[in-house]
């Protein structure tokens, strides 16, 4: 413990990287999964704007970059980090990286969150002569956003835990003052609060995103 508040600053930093990490991956991510997401509805066949080239290659590339272990897609995409932030190690490098995967990850819960929509709610909305883009929007979205919030929730938790693992890349974070000041000192004390504060960010998103998750289904 004494060593703990020997380095309280580092983990007040670490803190801070991993909330800099999470939030960072979650907007880039959180809005290239959106549109993904939307053009995967979109494009599929009988949908609003059916494309079956366009729907087949979006499905397979997804079907491909989703199931990819974070610590291996972190690594098997070095160059193109290297190419987009100049280095491959750091906290920008693995936010760069984090906000990829999870981009992926949300467009699978976005299309299938709007799969859930009433098919007659966009059917009055064509016989109201609404366009395709406008029914996107104005129409699905906020009909699915309940579970779309929900889904968002589940990819901030996987996404807490995505950037403590880049901890073993030096991405900074919890992850890195785990290993760096707990395992590799064999002070277990430092591991057992580090995944203590992580177990409170996790729940604290989770409450965060089931209340709006129930406002939006009750309105």
């Amino acid at each position: 413990m004494q060593e703990f508040l020997s380095n309280l600053s580092v983990y007040r930093d670490a803190i801070g990287q991993t909330f800099y990490i999470v939030l960072i991956s979650m907007a880039a991510g959180g809005v290239l999964g959106l549109v993904i997401g939307l053009a995967l509805y979109a494009t599929r066949p009988g949908s609003l704007l059916a494309s079956r080239p366009v729907f087949i290659a979006l499905n397979v590339l997804v079907n491909i970059v989703r199931p990819i272990p974070f610590v291996i897609f972190l690594t098997a995409i070095q160059p193109l980090i290297l190419a987009a932030i100049g280095t491959t190690i750091g906290t920008n490098a693995v936010t760069f990286a984090l906000s990829i995967a999870a981009a992926f990850a949300v467009s699978r819960i976005v299309e299938q969150s709007l799969l859930t929509v009433d098919p007659g709610v966009i059917e009055a909305a064509r016989a109201a002569g609404a366009r395709p883009t406008s029914i996107l929007v104005t129409v699905l979205i906020p009909e699915a956003l309940g579970p779309v919030i929900l889904g968002y929730t589940f990819i901030f938790v996987a996404v807490v835990d995505m950037s403590a693992q880049a901890g073993l890349f030096g991405g900074g974070g919890l992850g890195n003052f785990a290993i760096t000041y707990g395992s590799q000192r064999y002070d277990w004390p430092i591991v057992y609060i580090t995944v203590a504060t992580i177990i409170v960010i996790v729940q604290a998103g989770q409450f965060i995103g089931n209340w709006l998750a129930r406002r939006a289904l009750r309105r």
